[in-house]
C-alpha cells in the first residue's frame, strides 16, 4: 500500500486527496489529511465569509472525499515544529503533499501600520469567522468611519461584513460575540480604496454587485476618479470582468444616494504613504495617483486624509517558510516542477506541494484541483520508487507515540453536533465554536 500524507484540509489538500483515491493506475492508496486546526475545510470555513452560503455549501463536497473509505482525517496535528518535521513525516508515509496555503498578509509597509486599530483584512475575516487564533476583543466598531485598503474580493467582503446589519448575518454561523459586537457597531462610512484604477480591480463582478444589493447601504463612486482610468470611457477591449466591472460603476456613478443608514465609499487611484496618529490610528494619508502610460501608476504629489480610527488592510497575501522545507523568499513559495519539491534544483524523493505554497496566491477556489491534479500526477508517476521504500506500518499509531493527540473524524462531528447545539441554545442555527479550549472539549467529549 501506498501510505500518503496531505498537510492541510482546504480545497488544495481534499482536491489532492480526492485525486489520489479516485485514480485507478495505482489502485492501492491510503491517505491521510493532516491539519493544525481541528476543523477540516481551510478557507472554505475560515475564510469565506458567513452570508456566502453557496460558496461554503462547497464543504458538502470537500465532506465526501474526507469521508472515503480510504481517506482519514487527523486534526490537531502540527506540522513542522518537533516532532512532526518533514523528515519524520517521510519516515511515516511514502510521500507528502504540502498544502498549507499562503498564511500571512502582505505589508504596506509605511509608517504607522503597526499603530493600534490598524489591522490585516484576515485578522478580521478571522474574527467574524470564529478562527480560534483570532483575537477575542472586538475591533474597533465604536467609531463612525472605517478603510479598507485594497480593491480584490476580500476587501469587498470586508466591507460588505461592515455595511451590513446584524439581523442580516443572525441566520449566519458567524460566531456569537462578533454578531453582537457587530449590532452594536457605529460605523456608518466604510472606505474601500485602491492605488490603481477601477479597471484593474481584482474584485469579480458577482461581488462587486453585492454591495450594490445591500438594502442598508448606499455605493458611492466618484465619477472623476472614474474618469481618470484611460479604459473607463470605452471599456470594450478589456477583459471580460474588468469590463463588466467599470459598467457596474458607471452605472452607480449615475445614480443619486438613496439616503441609507450607512455608505461604501469606492476610490481608486489612492496610494496609501503613512497611518497617522499617536496612541491609535486616527487617519490614513493616500497620495493622488495617475496612469503611467505603462499599465502602472506613478504619485502625483498630491495628498488626502481619510479620517478613521479602524484601518483594514487587504493588499495580497504570502506564503510562509515551513521548517524543514526549502522556501522561495522573492516568490512565497516553495521551489518545485509541477509539484515536486526541489531540494537544490533537484526533485526530493517524497515531497510535493499543492495549492497556493506551490504557485503563489492567486486563482478562485476552483483553481486548486487542477493545480492538485498535477501534483498527483507527478506524484503517481514516481509511486514504484516510492512505494519501495519503508515506512511505518501505523502512521496513526506513530504519531501518538510521539506525543500528538489527533483530532480524528468522529471528533470533527462531535464539534459539529456541539455548534448545533450551541446555535440551538441561542435561538440561532448552528453557531461556530470560536476557541481551541471549546472545540477540543467538544471533539473529545464523550456523548
Amino acid at each position: 500500500m501506498l501510505r500518503v500524507a496531505v498537510v492541510g484540509s482546504g480545497p488544495s489538500g481534499v482536491y489532492a486527496a480526492q485525486a489520489l483515491v479516485q485514480q485507478e493506475a495505482v489502485p492501492d492508496v491510503s491517505v491521510h489529511v493532516l491539519d493544525r486546526l481541528p476543523c477540516p475545510y481551510g478557507l472554505v470555513r475560515y475564510g469565506v465569509a458567513p452570508d456566502h452560503e453557496k460558496i461554503k455549501s462547497l464543504q458538502h463536497t470537500l465532506r465526501a472525499v474526507l469521508e472515503h473509505p480510504r481517506v482519514g482525517f487527523l486534526g490537531h496535528v502540527h506540522v513542522g515544529p518537533p516532532p512532526l518535521v518533514p523528515e519524520r513525516l517521510l519516515e511515516l508515509y511514502h510521500a507528502v503533499v504540502y498544502c498549507v496555503g499562503a498564511a500571512t498578509d502582505r505589508r504596506l509597509d509605511v509608517p504607522g501600520e503597526e499603530l493600534p486599530g490598524s489591522y490585516s483584512a484576515t485578522e478580521f475575516v478571522s474574527w467574524y469567522s470564529a478562527h480560534p487564533d483570532a483575537p477575542g476583543d472586538a475591533f474597533a466598531l465604536g467609531a463612525d468611519s472605517a478603510v479598507v485598503i485594497g480593491v480584490g474580493n476580500v476587501a469587498v467582503d470586508v466591507a460588505r461584513v461592515l455595511a451590513r446589519g446584524a439581523e442580516e448575518l443572525r441566520p449566519t454561523d458567524v460566531p456569537h460575540a462578533a454578531l453582537g459586537a457587530l449590532s452594536e457597531s457605529r460605523v456608518t462610512d466604510i472606505h474601500m480604496v485602491g492605488r490603481r484604477g477601477p479597471s484593474q480591480a481584482k474584485f469579480t463582478t458577482k461581488e462587486l454587485r453585492e454591495l450594490g444589493a445591500l438594502t442598508g447601504a448606499d455605493v458611492l463612486v466618484r465619477p472623476e476618479e472614474l474618469a481618470l482610468d484611460p479604459a473607463y470611457g470605452d471599456p470594450s477591449g478589456l477583459p471580460a470582468v474588468n469590463r463588466r466591472n467599470v459598467e457596474v460603476l458607471r452605472d452607480w456613478a449615475r445614480r443619486s444616494p438613496a439616503g441609507r443608514p450607512r455608505r461604501i465609499h469606492l476610490r481608486f487611484f489612492l496610494r496609501p504613504v503613512a497611518l497617522l496618529g499617536e496612541d491609535a490610528v486616527r487617519a490614513v494619508r493616500f497620495e493622488r495617483t495617475a496612469p503611467d502610460g505603462r499599465g502602472g501608476v506613478a504619485g502625483t504629489g498630491v495628498f488626502e486624509e481619510i479620517e478613521a480610527p479602524l484601518v483594514l488592510r487587504s493588499v495580497g497575501y504570502r506564503g510562509v517558510p515551513l521548517p524543514g522545507l526549502p522556501f522561495d523568499e522573492e516568490r512565497g513559495t516553495v521551489p518545485n516542477a509541477a509539484g515536486r519539491v526541489l531540494r537544490g534544483g533537484a526533485p526530493s524523493p517524497g515531497e510535493y506541494v499543492a495549492g497556493w505554497i506551490k504557485r503563489g496566491p492567486t486563482g478562485v477556489i476552483g483553481t486548486n484541483r487542477p493545480c492538485a491534479k498535477e501534483t498527483v500526477a507527478s506524484l503517481l508517476s514516481d509511486a514504484e520508487a516510492l512505494a519501495a521504500r519503508p515506512v511505518a506500518a501505523d502512521p496513526l499509531r506513530a504519531l501518538r507515540e510521539a506525543g500528538v493527540e489527533p483530532v480524528e473524524w468522529t471528533g470533527w462531528l462531535r464539534i459539529e453536533a456541539a455548534e448545533e447545539e450551541l446555535g440551538e441554545a441561542l435561538g440561532r442555527t448552528k453557531v461556530k465554536i470560536p476557541d481551541w479550549t471549546g472545540l477540543l472539549g467538544a471533539a473529545r467529549e464523550q456523548r
